[in-house]
């Protein structure tokens, strides 16, 4: 098929999605193209990236530590749109500040971890991007119907990105695949890397997975065909993007974010001591790794070993450099200045992250830093627990992403700037009670309302 009737039907494809997507009327305003825009620029490339591709020829990152200022503008108007919405909506700080002690205490110590920076006002302008985070979260959350806003935000991503995706890998190589760190060629599709690609794909993934087993325990009807048409059709392109991506780590945690949903929907389950079976299966993992070298065979047979082992190099140098392992170098400070190219000396595929979240944690924030968060991790696990008992579909996906950007971060450096699995963390992570969830009891509600191919939910303000 030549290329350009490839682009064409895919751009006509397109068309149809998101025809489809306006013409169901869901309860949602237009504010929520805020946290669409948002999050697909993380899972594709940054706006300056888009308009050199669209024929619009602007200057790149002066240096590393500056970045690209178009980029810059472009983030700081669609966070500022965000708090505009917020503040029509009066969301209140006092509120959210309540609900999420310990990721206020995170982000307030990176703040001031600005200050030990060597370069403060490059650390301030990436934590004003990171602030964008859980603005758009909240706009996301502040919607007549957040449960509706949040899906349609991930079909819309979906819409673009898979597409756009499987056209550019197929008949526009020169944009959708690039060289790796190790030489190699790599197929990234809209992303910037396979890596980048897998994640969003492991993502998508798991929510569609979610949603698909929601929508089959609806009443048969036409909508509720279509929208399995559509979720299946999702998912197609998203397993041949993964295949195509080989990132064994979006494999392993997509796999155990999808495992995670099926046991917690058996009936034997016990929600109430969710943490007694993590606890058993960390460590029964551990056992096993000690015991059989999981990890290892896995690598072997998935044929990531150069990679893995470059990275094993990577961290090895990382905790080798001259760092303040209580406070770090300050607030995503440590790819920068003279210490990034003593690192490029020794490493020869010059990377920019530690491909490793915690360890890059560790690096920027220090022992202080990384142990906050973990309590942030913690702090999440106990409200996905709690939503496991009173509001069990969001409680069940919340745990199986909060498995995935866990298990992503092992061998890629999620948490930190405008990651796709960081923007998820704290989606997961942040508590917004203005507006509860309540799944309506007995046929009798659900035949007053118009047909619907997903769950019903009322909303009632707390």
């Amino acid at each position: 098929m030549p290329p350009t009737l490839a682009l064409l039907l895919t751009l006509g494809f397109m068309w149809f999605l998101f025809r489809r997507d306006l013409r169901e009327k869901p309860n949602v305003t237009s504010a929520l193209w805020l946290p669409t825009l948002w999050m697909f620029i993380m899972a594709s490339r940054p706006p300056a990236q888009w308009l050199n591709i669209a024929g619009v020829p602007l200057p790149g990152a002066r240096s590393w530590e500056e970045g690209n200022l178009v980029d810059a503008i472009v983030f700081l108007l669609l966070t500022l749109a965000g708090i505009f919405v917020l503040l029509r909506r009066r969301v209140t700080l006092a509120e959210l500040v309540r609900d999420n002690a310990w990721l206020t205490v995170f982000v307030l110590y990176c703040f001031i971890a600005i200050f030990w920076s060597e370069f403060p006002f490059v650390s301030f302008k990436r934590w004003i991007k990171v602030l964008g985070h859980p603005v758009m979260v909240l706009v996301i959350f502040s919607e007549p119907d957040p449960r509706e806003a949040f899906f349609r935000v991930m079909k819309r991503i979906a819409y673009v990105v898979l597409p756009v995706s499987i056209l550019w890998l197929k008949y526009y190589p020169e944009l959708g695949r690039a060289s790796s760190d190790w030489g190699a060629m790599m197929n990234c599709g809209i992303s910037l890397g396979k890596n980048a690609l897998g994640g969003v794909c492991m993502i998508l993934g798991l929510v569609f997975f979610s949603h698909s087993l929601q929508i089959l325990r609806t009443p048969k009807s036409p909508m509720r065909r279509k929208e399995l048409y559509l979720i299946g059709g999702l998912l197609l392109m998203i397993a041949y993007l993964l295949r195509k991506a080989h990132s064994a780590t979006s494999w392993a945690g997509l796999l155990l974010a999808v495992l995670t949903i099926v046991l917690l929907g058996l009936r034997f389950v016990n929600k109430k001591v969710i943490g007694a079976y993590v606890v058993t299966g960390l460590l029964i993992l551990v056992i096993a790794q000690l015991t059989f070298d999981i990890y290892g065979n896995v690598v072997d047979v998935s044929g990531h070993g150069a990679s893995i082992e470059g990275r094993g190099r990577l961290w090895e140098i990382l905790l080798q450099m001259d760092t303040n392992p209580i406070f770090g170098t300050g607030f995503e400070s440590f790819w920068l200045g003279d210490r990034l190219q003593k690192i490029w000396e020794q490493i020869t595929w010059n990377p920019g992250q530690a491909h490793n979240g915690y360890l890059e944690l560790y690096l920027n924030l220090g022992v202080v830093g990384l142990s906050i968060f973990l309590g942030v991790i913690i702090a999440t696990f106990r409200k996905i627990r709690l939503d496991l008992l009173r509001n069990f579909e969001w409680g069940r996906l919340r745990m199986s992403l909060l498995v995935a950007i866990l298990a992503h971060n092992w061998t890629e450096a999620g948490f930190r700037g405008l990651s796709l699995t960081f923007f998820m963390f704290f989606l997961i992570a942040i508590d917004y009670r203005a507006w509860r969830m309540v799944p309506l009891q007995g046929p009798a509600e659900a035949d007053s309302l118009e047909e619907e191919p997903e769950l019903v939910y009322s909303y009632g303000k707390v």
